[in-house]
């Protein structure tokens, strides 16, 4: 047979050939399995899921409470901290984690050595590490002041006592607790990077800023962003740290959006207000969950 006549044959053959189709439709025994395990899933969806989100949204649908919100002094005080604690906190832990990374990343012993004892305020629990902060904060007895006292013989400030004080311990307290988190994510990120691609920037002549700076980081800008906006999305819905650091002190000056939504709803008994406090960082959640999804979707560079 000719090489003419054999790409004939097979072409035919894969004409008449039709990958199986999977029939459209179960019955008897497959649609009752199928109808037992999808059951189960369909119910927790529906019970913990879908109901919570659309009675939330029934009950923050009324324009009024909204108008409310913006008559009440403590509303705008927790709506200007979240930005602040969200902002400012993010992005210093983001970019500390940052730099962090690249000298966790160096091959010692010693530096493997101090990279498990930097996770080890990641692995606290929070309530526990949180109340700590709060009694080494609180008054001239705390922790902190004694120290201050008993070295320089100054007096410390009354760290709760001013509401910018307040806000800066409760972000303090939560870059120490997920900044191990966040390094851990950035040194698994470097190692990803071929190290063929720095030898080569090394023969080129690139010394170690211009390395970091045309290799690091454009093939590590977006893990970057997206670890970005994931840690802005979980500090606007964060309540144990404003709550068990500072409680809101003084006078509920430096709480914020998810700690007034909870006062609202549990202790002044308004549940619907505090759905409308909580609803209302919406505007900011969904362009940021959106502009983190188009990233995850992003194929331009793959580590």
């Amino acid at each position: 047979m000719s090489s003419t006549q054999l790409f004939a044959t097979r072409s035919a053959a894969l004409g008449r050939w039709r990958p199986p189709r999977w029939h459209p439709h179960l019955h008897g025994s497959e649609l009752a399995w199928a109808i037992a395990f999808v059951v189960p899933y369909a119910f927790v969806f529906v019970a913990f899921a879908l109901y919570p989100i659309a009675y939330g949204l029934w009950m923050g649908h009324d324009p009024a409470l909204y108008r409310d919100l913006l008559d009440d002094r403590h509303y705008v005080e927790a709506a200007v901290n979240t930005a602040l604690f969200a902002g400012l906190g993010t992005n210093v832990m983001m970019f500390s984690a940052f730099l962090l990374s690249g000298f966790f990343a160096r091959r010692r012993r010693w530096i493997r050595a101090l990279l498990a004892v930097c996770l080890l305020p990641w692995a606290l629990p929070a309530l526990p590490a949180y109340v700590s902060f709060h009694w080494m904060l609180l008054g001239e007895y705390g922790f902190l002041n004694s120290l201050l006292s008993a070295l320089f013989g100054i007096d410390g400030p009354e760290w709760f006592g001013n509401r910018w004080l307040s806000l800066g311990c409760d972000a303090v307290a939560y870059i120490w607790k997920w900044l191990p988190f966040w390094v851990l994510i950035f040194y698994a990120g470097r190692l990803a990077v071929p190290l063929e691609l720095y030898e080569a920037a090394s023969v080129d002549g690139a010394t170690g800023y211009r390395r970091f700076i045309h290799v690091t980081v454009p093939l590590l800008t977006n893990l970057y962003l997206i670890c970005t906006a994931l840690c802005a999305i979980w500090v606007i819905g964060d309540f144990t740290a404003a709550d068990l650091v500072a409680g809101g002190s003084p006078s509920l000056e430096s709480q914020v959006l998810a700690m007034l939504s909870v006062h609202y709803a549990f202790d002044v008994s308004q549940p619907g207000r505090g759905v409308a406090a909580a609803l209302s960082a919406l505007p900011v959640l969904i362009p940021v969950v959106i502009m983190l999804i188009r990233r995850i979707e992003r194929r331009e560079v793959q580590l």
